[in-house]
Parts: C-alpha cells; structure tokens; sequence
C-alpha cells in the first residue's frame, strides 16, 4: 500500500530507520544488522505521528476491528497507543515488561475487564517476544487480545512463527521489504544490495 512507503520513507527521513549495506550496526544481542531501528524518534514529529494514528486506524477498519481497550507495550509502544486511543476515544492501559516490584505489583496499568476486546500497539517487530508477552498479560486478566498492531516489522521467520504459534494476528503499517522497495524507487540502493540485504534478514 502506498502509505506504507510513504511511512517507510518518512522513517528514514528522520533517521528512526538507517539502512548501512556495507557497515553494519550492532544490535544490543551482539547481532551485526544492516539495519537500525528507532522509532522513538517519530514522537518528535507530529506530521509523521498523526500520520502512523491514521495507518493504525486505517488498518483497524479494514479488519473491521471494534476494540474495547487500546493497549501499549511500555515503553515505545506507550506514546503510539495513546494517540490512537485519543483518536477513537477509547479507554488505554498499557502493560509492562514485568510486573512492579513494588506497590501492588501490577503489570497492567489502567482499567481492562474480562471479555473486553483488545488491540495491543507497538512500535517494533524483531522476534515478537514483548509484544507477545503484553499479550499473554493481558489474557491471564480476561481480556480478548484480537491482534497485535505494530509501525515496523523486520520480518523475520521466528517473529511470524511466535504470532501463528500464540494465535494472535499482527499487522504492521511498513517493514523491512517495504523499506527495501522505496530505497530501490529512489535510487539509494541497488538491486544487488537489496537481494543481500533480504538474504541477512532470511538467515537469521
């Protein structure tokens, strides 16, 4: 989808997203990465941020999604979940990593009931692993995850693995193939770095 580059384009225009074919970043697990992600830089500027709400949105009514509750994952996910929710005027939590340790301990911050449907937002895919575990929270409270939302996916095998496996779906607004697409348009990547650039991410 268009607005899916758009976004993509966007991201590497405020360096939340930098592409490096011949020197690579290194991730905090100690993986070396062509890529290197921040989209917390994306609060900094509210064109792009109203237009990530709208994406959001624009993907929950193609789904046909009616949600209760807007959850984010702490803390990325936090700002992103907030906009949406003041968007569709719906009530927000957003869940930590962990519960507290200490007061009463919560992992869920905010009000959700059992029954109630609930999108999660985050603003990263690598393996899926937190935003998977704030869905889980959320489930051994009652809520009824119905999918997982996310601005940018690496797409990686193990991530599509975890959401088939845990029997939530994800949708995210742009990713690394579409990344890769709008570099090659634009003429900032060739189409020899873009094939070896999809052949590091498949490895993994």
């Amino acid at each position: 989808m268009e607005w899916s580059k758009d976004v993509a384009r966007d991201l590497l225009h405020i360096q939340a997203v930098q592409i490096n074919a011949k020197e690579y970043f290194t991730w905090t697990s100690g993986i070396q990465s062509p890529i290197y992600c921040d989209n917390r830089l994306t609060m900094s500027y509210p064109a792009i941020r109203r237009k990530i709400t709208d994406a959001f949105v624009h993907i929950m009514e193609a789904q046909g999604a009616k949600p209760d509750v807007i959850a984010g994952c702490a803390t990325a996910g936090i700002p992103h979940a907030s906009w949406l929710a003041e968007r569709l005027d719906l009530p927000m939590v957003y869940v930590r990593s962990k519960p507290k340790g200490h007061g009463k301990g919560n992992q869920i911050e905010g009000e959700v009931k059992p029954g109630q449907r609930v999108i999660v937002i985050e603003d990263l895919i690598s393996t899926g692993g937190s935003s998977l575990e704030s869905a889980h929270a959320l489930q051994q409270e009652g809520a009824n995850v119905t999918g997982v939302l996310a601005i940018f996916t690496y797409g990686l095998k193990k991530s599509k693995e975890s959401f088939e496996a845990a029997g939530i779906s994800l949708n995210t607004i742009t990713g690394f193939d579409i990344l890769l697409e709008a570099l090659l348009e634009d003429e900032k990547l060739t189409a020899t770095e873009k094939e070896e650039l999809i052949a590091w991410r498949d490895a993994l």
